[in-house]
């Protein structure tokens, strides 16, 4: 994690000149100030990790700039100098806060041992703040769930991806599970000590993206009162997940595909080219190839996001993980709020099984949320679940007799749920035509349970009446 710049203060050029050139020759960055008064303003305009400041200063003294920047930093540690040091200003020194101090002229080791003990304080605060940041978060292979062939073969390329420092792009709807796929590649990779930062490129103004991905200078706009690090800096050595990164405007993706080149980058209205070691991670959930041939995305930037591939299976096409997915998620809910429901009910199975989940698995786990929520029994029944069916026929001026006319794809103001609940429809109908209404065949020919098909044409007023069930009537 790299430290942020040490403050000295004192009115003595030489003195500041040798303080300076003896801390850069151990590869600390160093800001000067000639008087109190200069060092307060300065941190106000920028982070330190430590300030080292003389005891006698023109203007303030150094005792009451330790007061000031104790009320202004609390924490910050501050080492005290004195070419005039007695045991009674040592005391005076430490009880305003200083961490140290030092009676000039002092051995530069002896300095050096003092600001790297600052230095190890800081990085481990720091350190302690990102554990504590990400306390209770939740990112491994044993949280990916399912059995499908699709998800076994997402875990297994995880493992195979994870070690390296390879570019990924995870492409994929909402809800299935992008943001797990990223934390649990940082977890396994040789940077899972390091700090790992999420950034939703959507939930943040395009006009402040840029400031808050790389930083920027003090002055650089209206209210940029102080430089301030930006979270590639702040992930150095680590990992950054850019979420629906297709919501990134074009000049901030020009900017992007530099730094993913080399690490370099300047931050808003900077000159000087910073450089970081951030391994990247992007997903989005828009359809990629068509937000490159409108325009709206660089394809040279999905060329070299896209080094490695993720595309995590929508839940209508893992349907066999939907009951051990709802069984991990009513055991979540279960304990949370402290409920005894120990199981889901056939009936309600069925109901879970033959539902599309257009908001896949986050969809899921709300509904199992509700579902422990409103169910006063020990398991889980159809009257504590949502009405799916009202749900994707509710619509302003439109009943359910509507939905049984043929689909025409074209029609004006057809909404997508809709337009499903028909095809839906029509697929059954279809498949019962063919099979001569026997329902093993026709629930084969939809790749359906039987019992899921029979809930599915009485959810659809599809009449059972004439259907003939595995062959006898």
């Amino acid at each position: 994690m790299k430290l942020p710049p040490l403050l000295v203060v004192d009115d003595e050029k030489n003195m500041r000149l040798s303080l300076e050139t003896v801390l850069r020759a151990e590869d600390y960055d160093v800001r000067l100030a000639d008087s109190a008064e200069a060092a307060i303003k300065r941190l106000d305009e920028e982070e330190v990790f430590m300030v080292i400041t003389d005891a006698r200063l023109g203007g303030m003294s150094g005792y009451e700039f330790l007061k000031e920047a104790a009320r202004k930093k609390p924490g910050l540690p501050i080492l005290m100098m004195t070419a005039y040091a007695t045991p009674k200003l040592a005391v005076e020194a430490i009880k305003n806060g200083a961490i140290d101090y030092l009676a000039k002229p002092f051995d530069p080791d002896e300095l050096l041992h003092a600001v790297a003990r600052c230095a190890e304080r800081h990085q481990l605060l720091a350190e302690n703040a990102a554990l504590k940041a990400r306390a209770g978060e939740s990112y491994g292979l044993q949280h990916i769930i399912g059995d499908a062939p699709k998800i076994r073969e997402l875990r297994q390329l995880i493992q195979t991806v994870a070690p390296t420092d390879a570019t990924v792009l995870i492409l994929g709807e909402s809800g299935t599970g992008k943001e797990l796929i990223a934390g649990a590649i940082h977890t396994l990779s040789r940077r899972t000590g390091q700090t790992y930062i999420r950034l939703n490129c959507a939930a943040i103004p395009e006009t402040l993206l840029e400031s808050e991905l790389f930083g920027y200078e003090r002055g650089a706009f209206t209210g940029a009162h102080r430089t301030k690090r930006g979270y590639v800096e702040e992930a150095d050595g680590g990992t950054i997940f850019l979420d629906e990164i297709g919501d990134m405007s074009r000049p901030l993706q020009a900017k992007l595909l530099r730094f993913l080149e080399d690490g370099s980058f300047t931050r808003v209205g900077g000159t000087q080219e910073l450089r970081v070691n951030v391994r990247l991670i992007a997903a989005t959930n828009r359809n990629i190839v068509e937000a490159i041939r409108k325009g709206d995305f660089r394809e040279d930037l999905f060329h070299r996001l896209n080094v490695m591939q993720f595309r995590p299976p929508p839940l209508r096409e893992r349907s066999a993980d939907i009951l051990i997915l709802a069984g991990h998620f009513l055991r979540q809910f279960s304990i949370r709020l402290g409920k005894t429901i120990t199981k889901i009910s056939e009936p309600a199975q069925a109901a879970l099984v033959a539902h599309s989940w257009p908001g896949n698995v986050r969809e899921l786990r709300n509904v199992l949320e509700r579902a422990v929520i409103l169910e006063s029994g020990d398991e889980i029944t159809p009257a504590s679940l949502p009405d799916f069916e009202v749900e994707s026929r509710l619509r302003e001026g439109r009943g359910a007799g509507d939905l049984r006319r043929p689909l025409s794809p074209g029609e004006p103001g057809l909404s997508l749920s809709d337009a499903l609940v028909r095809f839906e429809r029509e697929m059954i109908q279809s498949a019962l035509n063919k099979t001569g209404g026997n329902l093993e065949n026709a629930a084969g020919e939809l790749g359906l349970p039987v019992s899921n098909l029979k809930y599915k044409m009485s959810r659809l007023d599809l009449p059972l009446d004439g259907a003939v069930d595995g062959g006898s009537i």
